[in-house]
């Protein structure tokens, strides 16, 4: 048997464990101290990590306290309303839908959730017993059958099938952006619409997909303003947009080709709009300003900026108060001045250290501001602002 299956068996087994180990945490050395003189030491280092990982699992996932991890599959793991997001698309599929590499079966869950069945492949034994366990923990076990294959893409039932892939990292590497770093190997990811007749390949958004599938959608996906992944939509789940960016849980989406859109440069015109980084990522910045009237403060910065106030999901919206040289002793005497208390201080393609800068501002005043760094027609500049609340 799998020495890893093992364990996760002898851990199902003992629930008293894995409550007092989370519960204790990492650092409490007496607790653990008394655990290994119940337990053998590698149980309990198994318990405590399952603990911590399910805390950390919070942030993705509604049942996190009780599902199954490791290190690699959380960081990779979908969000859960990203996989249900993603899964809405596969509704229409009439083939059999296939979950490759699955991990700890987040994106397999999200697709059981429209009610289809799915199948689940994945190399490793253990993350085929995790995946099995938290889509049972999900009520989804009835629809979800996994299954453990040493080459997942060589075991697809037919080539009608639409597939979910998410690659991983090979054994050894560190988080990696490089697509020929992960499994499978990006030449095999290219020939995947010959092999099925559509799908979705999750990519990190920080990933060099970049000119590399052709005929395809690329969508950024972002969650509560992070940007958490970059989705490859081919074969019969594509549309016609070259770019998408998707922001959860509003779902918002703009889509369109980058190339054929070039928003107006022009100087801050009292109201500054930062966009979500999923549109930032998907190369759209210029077609959102056509379509909400800004321009960009510079061609090589993504600020927008307009007369008037503009309430959209699609940026964060700031009032300009002052425009300052990039220069410190300027930025500190309108600190002063402003009698400001607290800042937040942003950037894009201006290097600051926010903490060391924040460390020499005299922040002796009871207002709130925001300091942002700006390219303005090819010269770095300081913007001061008020942040403009979301509506609703």
């Amino acid at each position: 048997m799998d020495s890893e299956v093992e364990i996760l068996q002898q851990l199902a087994a003992a629930p008293e464990l894995l409550q007092q180990a989370s519960t204790a945490g990492s650092r409490d050395l007496r607790t653990q101290t008394r655990l290994r003189e119940q337990y053998p030491a590698e149980l309990v280092r198994a318990a405590l990590t399952q603990g911590e990982l399910r805390q950390k699992a919070a942030a993705k996932f509604t049942q996190a306290g009780a599902m199954w991890f490791d290190r690699p599959e959380l960081e990779q793991a979908t969000p859960e309303q990203v996989a249900e997001y993603k899964a809405q698309r596969f509704q229409t599929v009439t083939t059999e839908i296939v979950d490759l590499y699955c991990g700890c079966g987040s994106n397999a869950m999200g697709l059981a959730r429209t009610g289809r069945p799915v199948l689940a492949l994945d190399p490793s034994p253990a993350a085929c017993l995790r995946a099995k366990w938290n889509a049972d923990l999900y009520g989804l076990g009835n629809l979800v059958e996994i299954r453990q294959a040493d080459h997942p893409l060589q075991q697809l039932p037919s080539s009608s099938v639409c597939i979910h892939l998410q690659p991983q990292l090979k054994a050894g590497r560190p988080r990696a952006v490089r697509l020929e770093d992960g499994l499978p190997a990006l030449e095999q990811l290219l020939q995947l619409p010959e092999s099925s007749a559509g799908g979705a390949i999750t990519l990190s958004p920080a990933s060099n997909f970049g000119g590399k599938f052709a005929e395809a959608e690329i969508e950024l996906i972002s969650l509560q303003g992070d940007c958490r992944e970059a989705v490859v939509w081919y074969g019969s789940l594509r549309t016609e947009s070259a770019m998408r960016a998707t922001l959860l849980p509003s779902r918002w989406s703009l889509a369109g080709n980058p190339w054929e859109h070039r928003a107006r440069i022009g100087p801050p015109a009292g109201y500054l709009y930062d966009p979500d980084p999923a549109i930032v990522r998907a190369g759209l910045v210029d077609l959102l300003a056509e379509q909400l009237g800004l321009s960009r403060l510079d061609d090589a910065e993504e600020f927008l900026t307009g007369p008037e106030p503009i309430t959209s999901p699609a940026v964060t919206a700031y009032e300009i108060l002052a425009e300052l040289p990039n220069n410190d002793r300027a930025l500190r005497n309108h600190i002063r001045a402003a009698g400001f208390g607290t800042v937040e201080i942003r950037c894009r393609h201006v290097p600051v250290d926010a903490e060391a800068l924040r460390r020499k501002l005299p922040l002796s005043g009871t207002r709130s501001g925001v300091v942002i760094f700006a390219r303005l027609a090819g010269k770095a500049r300081i913007l001061i602002c008020r942040r403009i609340p979301a509506a609703g």
